[in-house]
């Protein structure tokens, strides 16, 4: 049988496909891909998205608190990215059981192993 995860980092994984169950969120961390690595200034999300700033400021922040996004500052301006090393570990998580009972194919195939 094989050795299942400690409970918080399901809690962990949990919480940030939580923060992707929401339409707005997702489309952020979508486009802030498209834009990787440099990512996009707030201003330039919320055009393209045409999402309210007090509701865009607000779903940056669940992403960011979820570690799904990083945040710097370069003078005025706030830049936002996809944490690309966060969002490879939840696909890990999710596809490390990927065809086990079957055998269909190898998870270590698709998969990159979480560090723990």
């Amino acid at each position: 049988m094989k050795k299942q995860p400690p409970p918080e980092q399901v809690i962990r994984f949990a919480d940030m496909c939580a923060a992707l169950g929401a339409e707005p969120r997702l489309r952020i961390v979508r486009l802030l891909l498209s834009a990787h690595p440099t990512g996009m200034i707030v201003g330039d999300i919320q055009a393209e998205l045409e999402i309210p700033g007090s509701t865009l400021s607000h779903h940056l922040e669940k992403l960011k608190n979820e570690g799904l996004v990083t945040v710097r500052r370069e003078r005025q301006f706030l830049w936002y990215a996809a944490n690309s090393d966060a969002l490879r570990e939840l696909l890990g998580f999710l596809y490390a059981e990927c065809c086990s009972r079957s055998k269909a194919v190898q998870p270590e195939s698709i998969i990159i192993p979480i560090s723990t």
